[in-house]
């Protein structure tokens, strides 16, 4: 193999991680702080996440010599975002992030788990995700308003992102809200301090409650599975690779507990980081291409580094300047997902009434809109499925 031939796949991973990470790593703090993390929690579980990824990654891909991408659960974290912190606070959130990580391992042990999953109709899983992403998806909106003159650069830049590279749109928007932090440090007088920028590890004893197993563990299951590990195997597969499924979702499972009592919420099978690392980009031979998996599990490891001073650098952010980011970085995820539940007319009234109960916010019992979401959607929807003879 020749050097340039090599260079392909090696700079499709990197690539592939540096768009994935710098595109949503702000919606993952938003969430980890919103179930109770504070700044150092929050960083601790980035850091965690970029670390058992890489050692997933490069595992999977050495062991079976394809392109296997793994990430974290971007819509997993919206779902926590849209959340308030559930009873037993932090070490409740962390708890469910072990026991979603567990329903991983048992689901790649016993594919009827899985099955069960995805007798969900899929239009009521779309809804749900729909629902929880609306709010910070409005956050841009708002931000606008309240602080003008330092959202405007960020969403100018955005909107020419998507005009001319639509993959780096975002993180351009990211190194956008970066110049704005740092005028305004510049203008405040003040600065980050040193310690705050090394990687440093925050371990937290898990703990159970029935809130945050029913608010969060299995919205943050379903959510994963539904739109992060079955679109990731199905992307694979139209590349002309066969995801071992076994293999791959007990790994993830296994790095989801793994990183848990660090901060890190959820592990799974990329999608679109799945597309720029085992896709075309990554070299014309198929059979090398898992050399760019390689090297996106080492480019992890850097970023793991990394996130320690980016969490830091957005923590002093002028107001509404990460959430517009985060808000940006999902709206491709909600086109997308209002156009799954919306595609098909019949139960469409089942995906309206998912994603209204989604997007209200509401807590009853200790329990957030995602899993009443679900709960509404299903009952609607077996409600006008039914006929006397047994289902439509």
């Amino acid at each position: 193999m020749t050097r340039s031939e090599l260079q392909q796949p090696i700079s499709a991973g990197i690539i592939a991680m540096v768009v994935g990470y710098t595109s949503s790593f702000a919606v993952v703090l938003t969430g980890l702080t919103a179930v109770g993390a504070d700044r150092r929690e929050a960083a601790s579980g980035l850091i965690a996440l970029c670390v058992t990824q890489a050692v997933g990654v490069i595992w999977l891909s050495r062991r079976h010599r394809i392109p296997i991408v793994l990430a974290w659960s971007t819509p997993g974290a919206a779902l926590l975002a849209g959340m308030s912190s559930v009873d037993g606070g932090w070490s409740a959130a962390i708890g469910a992030f072990m026991l979603a990580g567990l329903a991983y391992v048992l689901t790649g042990f016993w594919p009827a788990l899985g099955r069960l999953i995805a007798r969900i109709p899929a239009p009521v899983a779309q809804a749900m995700l729909a629902g929880v992403v609306l709010g910070l998806c409005l956050e841009p909106v708002r931000s606008l308003v309240d602080n003008p003159g330092a959202i405007v650069p960020i969403v100018l830049v955005w909107l020419v992102g998507v005009r001319l590279a639509p993959r780096w749109a975002v993180p351009a928007a990211f190194l956008t809200a970066g110049v704005v932090i740092g005028i305004d440090m510049v203008r405040r007088g003040e600065g980050i301090a040193s310690s705050n920028l090394l990687p440093e590890l925050s371990l937290t004893s898990p703990t159970l409650s029935w809130e945050a197993v029913v608010g969060i563990a299995v919205p943050l299951y379903i959510v994963t599975m539904a739109s992060q590990n079955v679109p990731g195997v199905a992307i694979m597969k139209s590349l002309g690779y066969h995801v071992p499924w076994r293999d791959t979702i007990v790994t993830t499972g296994v790095a989801t507990i793994a990183g848990a009592t660090a901060g890190a919420h959820s592990v799974n099978l990329a999608a679109i980081s799945a597309a720029l690392a085992a896709g075309p980009d990554a070299g014309p031979d198929k059979d090398r291409r898992w050399i760019a998996s390689q090297s996106a599990g080492w480019t992890y490891l850097v970023l793991a580094a990394a996130s320690a001073a980016l969490a830091a650098l957005v923590a002093v952010a002028p107001t509404g300047v990460i959430a517009t980011v985060a808000g940006l970085a999902l709206l491709g995820t909600l086109a997308d997902s209002l156009e799954g539940a919306m595609s098909r007319r019949k139960g469409r009234e089942a995906a309206v009434v998912t994603f209204l109960v989604a997007a209200s916010g509401i807590s009853a019992y200790g329990i957030g809109s995602a899993a009443w979401a679900i709960v509404a959607g299903l009952v609607v929807h077996a409600v006008l499925d039914w006929s006397p003879k047994g289902r439509a």
